[in-house]
């Protein structure tokens, strides 16, 4: 009889401990599934601006957008942009010159602004970009997120500067006076005489007859993406659950995506 009642006694302590790790297991579970939840939103959120101002057909690659919207939001949460235009600006230095690798996006109508050519250091490389410096004198681009600074008028005309938020990547780039400005050698006739465009010192020059629609879009604290292949390069602001967090994903409706397409005009520039 003993036996017996150790027995079932045995078989109360097991089934009491697997409770036990069952509600343990759930308590800590729920944290993991409202960041997941909350992620995966932020992915549909990101697919879905992709897919309504139509970048796949711009030749935009998905990968650098989604870094270049998560940079955005967390730039925002950081305070360095403007409250008053939802431009971003993505230049993908993992295209060749050749191809019209800038886009400028206006987020708020979910819009293609403008998509042309943009040019590279020239210690950079050729047709395609390979090598990217934060070194004054080194004449190549530098990778990360800009926030736009003051409009000027110097050698190249109107011109922009750029203030570089990653350390150790960009941040440079006022001091080594990297600034979109107008170019000549940024043109169909360079391509053709040369199978490439025109480099730059640095700067992410573009034609001179758009240079003065691009500043004009882009100035006053919004963010620029430079993307380009460098498995070195690591940034703060490509932290997405904190991009998600900051935009409101899985808690309430984000402010940016109450305009539809219909409404939105697209311009597409081709030169």
């Amino acid at each position: 009889m003993r036996k017996y009642i150790l027995g079932a006694a045995g078989v109360l302590l097991i089934g009491f401990s697997l409770f036990i790790t069952s509600w343990r297991s759930s308590i800590n579970s729920k944290p993991v599934q409202h960041t997941i939840s909350e992620d995966s939103l932020y992915n549909k959120y990101v697919s879905d601006l992709y897919a309504s101002a139509e970048l796949a057909q711009s030749g935009l690659n998905r990968l650098v957008f989604e870094k270049a919207i998560t940079g955005y939001y967390n730039l925002k949460n950081a305070g360095k942009l403007s409250n008053m235009k939802s431009i971003i600006s993505i230049a993908d230095m993992d295209q060749p010159s050749t191809s019209k690798r800038l886009w400028i996006i206006d987020l708020d109508k979910r819009a293609l602004v403008l998509n042309t050519w943009v040019a590279h250091g020239q210690n950079t490389g050729d047709d395609k970009a390979t090598r990217f410096s934060n070194v004054d004198d080194s004449y190549q681009s530098s990778l990360g997120f800009y926030v736009t600074g003051e409009v000027y008028t110097g050698k190249h005309g109107r011109s922009l500067k750029l203030d570089g938020m990653d350390n150790g990547y960009n941040d440079n780039a006022r001091k080594r006076s990297i600034v979109v400005h107008g170019a000549a050698y940024v043109s169909q006739g360079t391509i053709n005489a040369l199978g490439r465009l025109g480099r730059s010192q640095g700067c992410p020059a573009v034609a001179p007859e758009l240079a003065g629609q691009v500043i004009q879009t882009i100035e006053g604290k919004t963010v620029l993406y430079i993307n380009g292949s460098d498995r070195a390069y690591t940034s703060q602001y490509l932290d997405e659950h904190k991009a998600a967090s900051y935009a409101g994903i899985g808690e309430k409706p984000i402010a940016d995506t109450t305009t539809t397409l219909a409404s939105a005009q697209t311009l597409k520039v081709g030169i």
